[in-house]
């Protein structure tokens, strides 16, 4: 089992979730904005969700929290399947801080990580087909658009679809050389 890491971009520390973590995740996902393509997220819910998240084990399931200036102000991780060497990557961000570049320079850090050090040669990511901010990001990460998932998620008793993006570890190499 590999041990848990601390990542830092620029402006960012990417640190592995705490259960401390609870209050600020709570209280950014309140935001009916940024709740709209989630299902409702309870204070239980965000207990469940952090300590799952904090007990996962590293190798498979590492979940960062995103921190600015002592504040949790969002989260990324992956789900790992180490005998493809692919993980799906996922990411949330606190509104107050969308359109600032935070989401793109931590997923772009956790997937650095995830190429040059446990050696993936592929990491996905999908959205809600409606969530064009989040489409956006993965766009700027350099992933490609795979295909639509249709139907693939329930949200607020609602069927949706879902956008599903994939980038390789050689496309990643090109872009970063």
């Amino acid at each position: 089992m590999s041990e848990p890491v601390e990542l830092r971009t620029e402006r960012l520390l990417l640190r592995p979730i705490r259960l401390r973590d609870v209050v600020d995740v709570y209280e950014y996902a309140q935001d009916e904005e940024w709740a709209r393509y989630f299902n409702p997220h309870t204070l239980d819910y965000v207990e469940r969700f952090v300590s799952n998240a904090v007990t996962a084990p590293w190798d498979v399931g590492p979940r960062f929290s995103i921190v600015l200036d002592s504040k949790v102000i969002g989260g990324v991780g992956l789900a790992i399947e180490p005998e493809h060497h692919r993980a799906d990557l996922a990411y949330s961000l606190a509104r107050e801080h969308w359109g600032k570049g935070f989401a793109t320079e931590a997923t772009e850090r956790v997937i650095r990580w995830g190429f040059e050090d446990l050696g993936l040669e592929k990491i996905s990511a999908h959205a809600d087909a409606g969530n064009r901010r989040s489409w956006n990001v993965m766009e700027k990460l350099g992933m490609t658009r795979e295909g639509l998932l249709r139907s693939n998620s329930i949200v607020r008793g609602e069927r949706r679809d879902d956008v599903l993006y994939g980038l390789l570890r050689q496309e990643w190499q090109a872009r970063n050389d």
